[in-house]
């Protein structure tokens, strides 16, 4: 499932869509929503899996399961 996640990262001014491993990122965006979105649409069509989201001060501030993935705290993350 690693190869279907996405990651929403700083990228100069603007906002990156990228996946692990990858140099190149998938897609960028000019705010964080808009890259946000983008990501989870992406994981949606690869089958579902993780979108991490990193906040200004470069540390990941949140994570969404999107489905079909596999949930590892589903119990827990009452958020979405």
């Amino acid at each position: 499932m690693a190869g279907k996640d996405r990651y929403v990262a700083k990228h100069g001014k603007a906002w990156a869509v990228k996946r692990a491993g990858v140099a190149t990122p998938d897609s960028v965006h000019r705010t964080q929503g808009t890259a946000e979105q983008s990501a989870k649409r992406s994981v949606r069509f690869a089958g579902g899996g993780e979108v991490r989201i990193q906040g200004r001060d470069g540390k990941w501030r949140d994570s969404d399961t999107v489905a079909p993935g596999n949930d590892p705290f589903p119990p827990r993350d009452k958020k979405h």
